[in-house]
């Protein structure tokens, strides 16, 4: 009996408000998954890498970074949500409420939140509701986020447009703290983290330029992504994207983790993510850029019944090919008309809150 090809994803006009997806493939993370996303992207923070580390500041063990949470979570949503996009847009409320051991096992949901066809009839955007739980039921990571998505037949009708409204940031009253959480044995500890700063030590407005560049190599961000179990073809698919005059993207998220990464220098002391209040790929990232970080200071907060430990609002930006502490770079530029936009050298604007010792 003759079969047709197998299903690859959704198409724009797939999708309709309300609908929810229970994605496949459960995962259990092993010791050998944090090592590989240290090794992927040089990440040094001692809570992922130090048993005794983790377990003196309250934690069973060491903890999966935030991100290989992120990115694990996110990986499995690909397949239903974002398999034939063109782009993933954007993010906000990314809320990181527990840490994940390894030994837990994760599963992730998703319900279509707003649709919105672009002008051109080809494309439109697609906004989703995703969240991670554990083996318990317990949720580890949730987020909302916008993608491009094709449509199979550009003649197809669209549905109304709903596109739904998005907090600007997360408050800090709203902040995860994890229960585990003790800080008591901090000071002792500080040498583990390489770092001297403290919640109070730094200012708002502050600039802080990590130094340094990373190189992404093809190998790099493809093995990554499959790490993640990400199945989006845009970032594998080089034959397919050479078809259209394109070629392979990096994952936006492991060009988060590796401005992240870089990143430890200046910031040893923030100990975890608490949320995303934003985020953009403003730009695309090839197989062969290399990435360089700052991050601007936007705002300290204090952590409600929480006097050891305190928040920092962060926007992490990363370019590529351009040094920013030997030629600077503006964030945004003027474009044809007068009208502003991010420099194209700039491929990452995530604003997020980072938990630190006061």
């Amino acid at each position: 009996m003759a079969h047709g090809p197998a299903p690859r994803g959704h198409f724009f006009e797939d999708f309709r408000i309300g609908q929810r997806f229970q994605h496949a493939t459960p995962r259990t993370l092993h010791g050998g998954d944090l090592a590989l996303y240290i090794g992927l992207t040089g990440d040094r923070r001692p809570l992922s890498s130090s048993t005794e580390f983790a377990r003196s500041l309250g934690f069973a063990r060491e903890v999966a970074h935030d991100l290989l949470g992120f990115h694990l979570v996110f990986g499995k949503t690909v397949g239903d949500i974002s398999h034939n996009a063109v782009a993933n847009l954007g993010y906000a409320r990314v809320l990181f409420p527990r840490p994940i051991y390894p030994g837990d096992t994760l599963t992730a949901e998703s319900e279509v939140i707003g649709l919105r066809e672009l002008s051109d009839g080809k494309r439109g955007i697609v906004y989703v509701a995703s969240r991670g739980l554990n083996q318990k039921g317990q949720e580890v990571v949730s987020f909302v986020r916008w993608v491009m998505v094709p449509k199979r037949d550009p003649a197809a009708a669209a549905a109304a447009a709903v596109v739904p409204t998005l907090p600007e940031a997360v408050a800090p009253a709203d902040l995860p703290v994890p229960e585990a959480l003790n800080l008591a044995r901090f000071r002792d500890l500080r040498w583990a983290t390489g770092g001297a700063r403290m919640w109070g030590d730094y200012q708002v407005g502050e600039r802080i330029e990590h130094g340094g560049g990373m190189t992404i190599e093809d190998a790099d961000h493809m093995l990554a992504t499959r790490l993640y179990q990400n199945s989006a073809r845009v970032h594998f698919d080089g034959h397919g994207a050479a078809r259209t005059g394109g070629r392979r993207l990096v994952y936006g998220g492991h060009v988060i983790s590796v401005a992240h990464a870089l990143s430890w220098a200046g910031l040893e002391n923030v100990l975890r993510i608490a949320a995303w209040n934003s985020g953009s790929h403003v730009n695309p990232t090839y197989g062969g850029d290399t990435i360089y970080a700052w991050t601007d200071v936007l705002d300290q907060a204090a952590v409600p019944g929480r006097t050891d430990v305190g928040a920092l609002r962060l926007r992490l930006c990363a370019v590529k090919n351009v040094d920013p502490m030997i030629e600077p770079v503006a964030l945004e530029v003027e474009g044809a008309g007068g009208k502003r936009g991010y420099d194209p050298r700039v491929v990452l604007a995530l604003d997020y809150w980072g938990l630190i010792p006061r």
